[in-house]
């Protein structure tokens, strides 16, 4: 996403917390930890396997992505989803992101 960003500055992504808790212990958690603090940092320190503080509120944020996600019919992350509605999962790269973009 940086790569993207860096190179496409009228593109914007929009995260939704979607913890893959079946395969992932803990990522529930560290979800609503990111989720109450509202802080790309803590997502990159997720992304890195680093520790988290456990969440510090009450928020149905996380569990409402889970529903919003299974509605979709999405399981897989990453899941990217297009203004046009597109729907891609799995990861790709920047260059192959932003062809997609751009056409």
């Amino acid at each position: 996403m940086k790569k993207i960003i860096e190179e496409r500055k009228d593109v914007a992504f929009y995260i939704k917390m979607f913890p893959l808790a079946k395969i992932h212990p803990g990522a529930y958690e560290k979800a609503k930890a990111i989720v109450c603090e509202k802080s790309l940092t803590l997502l990159e320190d997720a992304y890195e396997k680093k520790q988290l503080l456990k969440p510090n509120c009450e928020t149905t944020v996380v569990d409402d992505n889970i529903r919003l996600a299974e509605k979709l019919g999405i399981s897989s992350l990453p899941t990217l989803v297009f203004p046009n509605g597109k729907v891609l999962s799995g990861y790709q790269d920047g260059k192959t992101l932003i062809n997609m973009i751009s056409n």
